[in-house]
């Protein structure tokens, strides 16, 4: 091969990469505002509540994980961090960094790959954390089944307890509607390698949004023994699952139409 045309080759290369840098940053700038316009204006979101995220300070904020495509972790990091001026750190599975934009885009505002740990570091350095401890679970749910939680795992209890940092609970109302789950498509999930496919509308439907966001529970102090920490972890873990779980019974109970 020529020594111009490796040169032509390379300078190609280069370009490819700066456009493709390029079109990703405009893609995550528009789903950006995106996001902005669907929580004001299409979602028409309130927060409740805001006052019991700890100003100063590490925190674990434990949310059901709802609505068929998981956009409540989207509009949860938008929120929080637009309202409280804090970043929220949000741990997530593989799959999210595999989408292009999104996955660039929720990695720069604050999700990183899911570990053992669920972000005791950025806990240790006096960082809000959010979890979703029904993981894929809570957004298999079928509709007849919205709004009762699934089973927590108790890895957030555990890194809770080891970092002395209160777990807030939060209860996300409205996406269940927006993006209901009508059935799944197997096919669909083999061929694009997802855990499910589920069956819901391409666009999410206009469902009134509303996050709760309740008192913190202060983990107990870090006892001596595995045995101990274990049942500690445990309790705290169900303890935060009993509040999630009352703020939304209580927060949908009181809506007249989940379409405001």
């Amino acid at each position: 091969m020529s020594e111009s045309l490796t040169d032509l080759i390379e300078a190609a290369a280069v370009e490819f990469r700066l456009l493709r840098r390029l079109f990703g940053e405009a893609g995550e700038i528009a789903w950006d505002r995106t996001l902005d316009w669907l929580v004001d204006e299409y979602f028409r979101l309130d927060v409740l509540g805001l006052e019991n995220v700890p100003a100063e300070g590490p925190a674990v904020l434990v949310a059901n994980h709802s609505g068929a495509w998981g956009l409540d972790a989207f509009v949860l990091m938008k929120v929080l961090t637009r309202s409280l001026r804090r970043p929220l750190y949000i741990p997530a599975a593989p799959l999210t960094f595999r989408v292009p934009v999104l996955g660039s885009y929720a990695r720069r505002k604050g999700a990183f790959p899911i570990d053992p740990t669920l972000g005791l570091e950025h806990l240790n350095a006096g960082e809000l954390v959010g979890v979703f401890p029904e993981g894929i679970a809570g957004l298999e749910k079928p509709l007849h089944e919205r709004y009762r939680l699934r089973p927590f795992s108790p890895g957030f209890a555990v890194t809770s307890v080891r970092a002395g940092a209160p777990v807030v609970p939060v209860a996300i109302v409205g996406a269940e509607e927006a993006y209901p789950k009508l059935g799944e498509i197997p096919a669909l999930a083999r061929l694009f390698d997802l855990p499910y496919f589920p069956l819901t509308p391409a666009f999410p439907l206009p469902a009134k949004w509303l996050i709760t966001i309740g008192e913190p529970i202060e983990p107990p102090a870090r006892p001596a023994s595995l045995a101990e920490r274990s049942a500690a972890a445990r309790s705290l873990c169900a303890e935060a699952r009993t509040a999630v779980q009352d703020m939304l019974d209580h927060e949908v109970g009181r809506r007249e139409t989940p379409f405001w």
